[in-house]
């Protein structure tokens, strides 16, 4: 089979042994495409981030960058502007035909929480190559907040793919015109173009910028914490605002995006030609996203941003990154949405379900 692995096959994986944990996988870890990994019960201070690299294992070149090591069985902060490796409890042992890509969940991406998969020889972040046997591990950096961690938490998933999935231009092209992506015209270039959206209506609200300095969210709790006392609201009247260098932001989507339920989407940065600010932590749509099979109407894409070297001024309807889109190999047998307590279905702008719904 050629494409990302279905919901039913991630379970296949599973009973014969590709994926194994310390814990036994949860089926509330099963995603439509993808897998949620869980953190184990040690997180390491580190001096600085790292990849294994070639012929290396990430246990040999932690001795390199221990500073200190954290029992988190009971639960531990992980401080805001440090780095840390935890061992999570998967391992995988995967077939010579697949590899896999890994990316943080959208509630650790909308908290700034920077979050990467790293795997035993590794050379890339969030990479696993074909065939891969081993371990994988959580490398985590809180760049806003300080937050609290439990054994078991996920943070991070990872999705599995055989062969060459990834739709071309005139195939994504094709798509559109069979089912819409976005609602009005589809920009098009080495995915799918989309825009941020600086006019919403009825509201001159069109943003959160981090605060920098607040108090500790405990991953678990949810709806839980006031926004306003992390987050500062952006507005604007006339559809234009200027970014702050190392400020992080949550914006969103001009376009509702819809993903049909025989693929899925990795939202990846534009071009940085386009502005000195980056859009792209929390980057997997799962089948069924914003789409109409899934209870859906179309859904914005959250957008968090981070500010580079200079000041930048971001107008409406500037493109700021696109999707790639990628087919699945079967049909999947859940969808986004549908039954499975998706938390945001239908969005608009949004933070991570910590927060409390403002008035």
């Amino acid at each position: 089979m050629t494409g990302v692995c279905p919901n039913q096959q991630i379970e296949a994986m599973i009973q014969r042994g590709e994926i194994t944990a310390d814990v036994p996988v949860l089926p509330a870890q099963v995603q439509p495409a993808s897998l949620d990994l869980r953190l184990g019960t040690v997180a390491y201070r580190v001096r600085a981030s790292f990849l294994a690299g070639e012929g290396n294992s990430v246990a040999d070149r932690l001795a390199e960058f221990e500073m200190h090591r954290i029992d988190i069985t009971e639960g531990a902060v992980l401080e805001k502007g440090c780095v840390y490796l935890v061992p999570l409890m998967e391992s995988l042992a995967l077939p010579q035909d697949m590899n896999a890509v890994a990316n943080a969940k959208s509630s650790t991406g909308r908290l700034d929480l920077l979050t990467r998969t790293i795997t035993d020889g590794g050379s890339e972040f969030d990479r696993v190559p074909t065939g891969y046997s081993g371990p994988l591990y959580a490398e985590i950096c809180p760049r806003s907040f300080s937050v609290l961690v439990r054994p078991g938490m996920r943070l991070n998933q990872i999705r599995f793919r055989q062969g060459q999935a990834v739709l071309s231009d005139r195939d994504l092209s094709a798509l559109h015109a069979e089912t819409p992506l976005v609602d009005g015209p589809a920009v098009i270039q080495d995915g799918l173009g989309f825009s941020v959206d600086l006019r919403l209506p009825k509201t001159d609200l069109v943003g959160y910028r981090a605060k920098p300095h607040t108090g500790v969210i405990d991953l678990d709790r949810i709806g839980a914490y006031d926004p306003l006392e992390y987050w500062e609201e952006i507005r604007t009247r006339d559809g234009r605002i200027i970014l702050d260098p190392g400020a992080f932001y949550i914006l969103v989507s001009r376009e509702a995006v819809h993903i049909p339920p025989m693929y899925a989407a990795e939202m990846a940065p534009y071009l940085a030609m386009v502005g000195e600010f980056r859009v792209h932590y929390a980057g997997f749509f799962d089948p069924g996203f914003g789409h109409a099979a899934a209870g859906g109407e179309g859904s914005r894409g959250v957008l968090e941003v981070r500010c580079h070297e200079a000041p930048f001024v971001l107008e409406h309807g500037q493109v700021v990154g696109r999707l790639v889109y990628e087919k699945m190999s079967e049909m999947p047998t859940q969808l986004y949405g549908a039954g499975i307590a998706s938390n945001y279905q239908g969005q608009g702008l949004k933070l991570s379900k910590h927060f409390k719904t403002p008035a």
